[in-house]
């Protein structure tokens, strides 16, 4: 098979035709020739740039990830109090209808991937990583300027957030949960652990 002149441009294909797999039947259900279908390729094409199925859902990990937390960065340093980006933080964090919904998704689906998979595993871990990292930030702003009275370090209630969001983000996509009612537990928590009240 002869090399194609623009490999990233064929591997972004790949990476947009996996996520929409991943979205229509999860990446358990996912099979090679649903995503070779999907790109308009044959199922060879796929394993030319990617031999191994879960590189390429590892990529679309890794794309979904850094595309989520890009959004919630630049959501966030629209504001300027501890206050208003902490609101900004938790309200990006929950799935709602449309973009946000789909990315959550893709990630959520992604799951027997990073447990199957140490390279996916790894990525997953940095994506965590970096959404806590954006919490501390804004906790610690907030425990500096005396918005925030933290009743424990910051370190563990920022990875506490994200754990909550984890859990309830998942109940928001099966419908268990509205987004909206989800956003109030959250900022509930945000009272209960940082004594601040952000409904106002």
């Amino acid at each position: 098979m002869p090399r194609p002149r623009n490999q990233t441009a064929r591997r972004a294909q790949l990476i947009a035709a996996a996520t929409q797999t991943v979205l229509e039947h999860g990446a358990a259900q996912a099979r090679l020739r649903d995503i070779a279908q999907q790109a308009g390729l044959t199922p060879a094409s796929v394993l030319y740039y990617y031999p191994d199925v879960h590189e390429l859902f590892t990529a679309v990990l890794t794309q979904g990830s850094e595309m989520y937390c890009e959004g919630r960065e630049q959501e966030i340093a629209r504001f300027s109090t501890a206050a208003d980006r902490l609101r900004a933080c938790i309200r990006s964090g929950v799935p709602r209808p449309g973009e946000t919904a789909d990315a959550s998704r893709v990630l959520y689906e992604l799951a027997p991937v990073v447990l199957r998979n140490e390279t996916a595993a790894a990525e997953y871990k940095r994506f965590i990583d970096r959404q806590t990292a954006l919490y501390h930030r804004v906790l610690t702003d907030g425990e500096r300027s005396g918005e925030f009275r933290p009743v424990d370090d910051v370190a563990v209630l920022a990875r506490s957030f994200v754990a909550l969001e984890d859990g309830y983000g998942l109940d928001v996509l099966t419908g268990d949960l509205a987004a909206d009612e989800v956003e109030r537990r959250l900022l509930l928590h945000a009272r209960l652990t940082l004594e601040v009240d952000l409904t106002t």
